[in-house]
């Protein structure tokens, strides 16, 4: 089962279930619609890539809800962000307050599954030796998500492609079976001191081939088009626009 946000007729936002081109409706959306607040980062394949010790446990930050936005909006470069990047992922939506998981409570945690986008600002990121990492992942636009939540019902999240193209070359091709965390050890670490809250994201982190480490880097320019695919899910699809 697909759940999807979208304008009606009358210029209202709602929700919906999605079943191939159709959508049932299901309520008003809100006035701010779907909000997450909680995200986390694992390096999928970034470790390697980067020739890194993989980490013993996963390394985390936050992202401020303002940079959400949802399948075929714009994602908009700051003029002061001189390397903005892609990272595509699976993302977990919480479906139960979870507090102090273990491996069981955590997989019966996960309400939905989505693609995200952790377009990532290597410039603001980078400049400080501490890393500004929340800062760097967190200008508006900039947590694409969609384009739905699906149900994570009868799905191996261990087990799912994930293809990441920008402007129609392949950047990214891996499988979730890579992740250095599975999700429901990020689950178990997160809600270790910490209450997840339904609504909350989890972005599980990002294969190889993120454009910082190729050769020449391959950074986000004006009209880019940003396609990250996941099986089960589909394709969340972002234009790019340099900001005015």
């Amino acid at each position: 089962m697909k759940a999807v946000r979208y304008v009606n007729t009358s210029g209202e936002t709602r929700i919906g279930r999605l079943d191939d081109d159709t959508i049932t409706d299901a309520g008003p959306a809100g006035p701010k619609g779907f909000v997450p607040t909680t995200l986390a980062w694992d390096a999928l394949g970034q470790a390697e890539e980067i020739g890194a010790k993989p980490p013993d446990v996963p390394v985390v930050f936050a992202i401020w809800p303002s940079s959400l936005i949802g399948d075929r909006a714009h994602i908009v470069l700051p003029r002061e962000e001189t390397k903005p990047d892609y990272e595509g992922e699976l993302a977990v939506v919480i479906g139960t307050p979870t507090y102090r998981a273990y491996e069981e409570e955590a997989a019966a945690a996960v309400g939905g599954i989505s693609v995200f986008n952790d377009v990532s600002g290597r410039r603001a990121q980078m400049e400080t030796p501490l890393k500004q990492y929340t800062l760097g992942k967190s200008f508006d636009t900039f947590s694409p998500m969609g384009p739905c939540i699906e149900s994570a019902e009868q799905t191996d999240l261990a087990n799912l492609d994930v293809r990441t193209t920008v402007s129609g070359e392949v950047m990214q091709e891996a499988n979730t079976s890579d992740l250095i965390f599975p999700v429901e050890e990020l689950i178990v670490y997160l809600s270790a001191g910490v209450t997840l809250e339904p609504g909350d994201v989890i972005a599980t982190g990002t294969p190889g081939g993120v454009g910082m480490s190729r050769e020449p880097p391959r950074f986000l320019r004006d009209k880019d088009t940003v396609e990250i695919y996941i099986e089960r899910i589909g394709t969340l699809t972002n234009p790019v626009r340099s900001e005015i």
